[in-house]
């Protein structure tokens, strides 16, 4: 499948950067799979206003794929979101593995009806850069990619400009996560996708939880061979949009308007110190994200959309201190929370 084929409407939707949550995984107290809250989620995010859905990502927990959930889990977002709306919605489905495996991923997630794939890189860490390249191109001849800079503390590969720009040459990549939490890092791939002349084809994302609001309202000035090309990171695919995400997306048309603005607000700069400090309780940066999923599967919980923060694996939890910062934050940052908006619809999620 190339790019080309996706409808006009979806493909548009991706180029002017949406907003996109990555779905968590809503299991029972047997860590089974809870498809009325499944449901329930997909169905809170498409009203909260997001434009589309990541699922099967690291928020949905890779560890679906080990117990058989991957088509499952892919299937009921898009029958879902195909039901409760007629609005064009982007959907990426996770891929992983080794080549074949994420080759075997991308024709399960395109034959469901998924537009794009975001290539996780974790499992190449051994292999050189050329390999790397290789495999991006062979999954690519099966769904357009979503290129992903997955930050190491959570099993990411470091990846040069020069990686950036090969695989920004791929003509299949419509757009890349760039998720390092870390400038430098982010720079390099901006860097990569201006050298390969890329950017009128691959709309930037954030994922960088740590600095959502000003990666998204903040322009880059790039330099190649002394000219200097403005760009800007149109959207964002993120774990931290999982929740209070009708304000998320507030947020996001905040960042829109003040775009080309001469100007950008300061209270709308200064946000962005707190929307990182919620990400710090909710990620559990003080234990190396060790607790980054049951933290948002918390935050749900207590809105109703979970019926507990279980994960597949029994060992995977919040972290001591964890529930603390949560409670900590939630109280702060009580006003960019969307309980009100969850609590008026949560009866027709759940029905």
């Amino acid at each position: 499948m190339h790019h080309s084929a996706i409808k006009s409407d979806v493909r548009r939707l991706i180029a002017e950067g949406t907003v996109l949550p990555a779905h968590p995984l809503a299991l029972d107290a047997n860590r089974r799979l809870d498809k009325v809250h499944q449901r329930a989620l997909t169905r809170y995010y498409i009203d909260a206003g997001a434009g589309g859905l990541a699922v099967g990502v690291h928020t949905t927990q890779f560890a679906i794929r080990d117990v058989g959930l991957y088509r499952l889990v892919l299937e009921l977002a898009a029958e879902t979101a195909a039901h409760w709306t007629k609005r064009p919605l982007v959907l990426v489905a996770g891929l992983v593995g080794p080549t074949q495996q994420a080759i075997s991923e991308a024709k399960i997630a395109r034959d469901i009806g998924y537009h794009a794939g975001l290539l996780s890189l974790a499992a190449m860490k051994s292999a050189s850069e050329d390999e790397i390249v290789a495999h991006c191109r062979s999954v690519a001849r099966e769904i357009p990619l979503v290129g992903f800079y997955l930050q190491p503390a959570v099993g990411g590969v470091i990846l040069s400009a020069n990686f950036w720009r090969r695989f920004a040459e791929i003509d299949n990549v419509i757009a890349i996560k760039i998720a390092p939490f870390n400038r430098y890092r982010t720079l390099d791939v901006l860097r990569g996708v201006v050298a390969a002349g890329a950017l009128d084809r691959i709309t930037l994302y954030t994922g960088n939880d740590d600095h959502i609001l000003l990666d998204l309202a903040l322009p880059f000035d790039l330099r190649d061979n002394g000219v200097t090309t403005r760009t800007h990171i149109r959207g964002g695919l993120l774990g931290h949009w999982s929740v209070w995400t009708q304000t998320a997306i507030k947020q996001f048309e905040a960042c829109k308007a003040a775009r080309n603005k001469a100007v950008v607000p300061a209270d709308l700069l200064a946000l962005d110190a707190r929307v990182t400090d919620c990400n710090s309780a909710f990620f559990d940066v003080a234990n190396n994200f060790h607790g980054c999923i049951a933290g948002c599967h918390e935050v749900l919980r207590r809105q109703g959309l979970m019926q507990g923060i279980w994960c597949l694996d029994p060992h995977e939890g919040l972290s001591p201190g964890q529930m603390q910062e949560i409670d900590r934050v939630c109280n702060e940052h009580a006003d960019l929370s969307d309980d009100d908006f969850v609590a008026a619809h949560l009866w027709k999620w759940l029905a």
